[in-house]
């Protein structure tokens, strides 16, 4: 089954192109509040403390507190950085209380 161009708007939903436009033109894009994040809070996760470099950055993310990866507030006070095991550690906490809360 092909859908014709305005299939979209004709069953109420936004072409995708449209919704990434959007969030690209709305406040800063990841890389520039994750530098922000990298420059305020160090090459160290917050959870385990490991140590980062330059080689290595890339295994550091950032972690929204509040969930809302949109709120990216300029002092970072939103914002810890987390090394990929203990971001995807989080997450999964998150995951299972919810579960656990139904």
């Amino acid at each position: 089954m092909t859908r014709k161009k305005g299939a979209a708007k004709r069953a109420g939903r936004r072409p995708v192109g449209d919704i990434v436009r959007e969030l690209k033109g709305s406040g800063s894009s990841v890389s520039d509040y994750r530098e922000q994040s990298i420059r305020i809070h160090g090459l160290i996760c917050a959870k385990c403390g490991r140590e980062f470099d330059y080689e290595n950055r890339r295994l550091l993310t950032v972690h929204h507190k509040d969930g809302n990866h949109r709120n990216n507030p300029p002092d970072g006070s939103n914002w810890e950085n987390l090394c990929v095991y203990c971001h995807d550690d989080e997450h999964s906490r998150e995951l299972l209380g919810d579960y656990l809360a139904e």
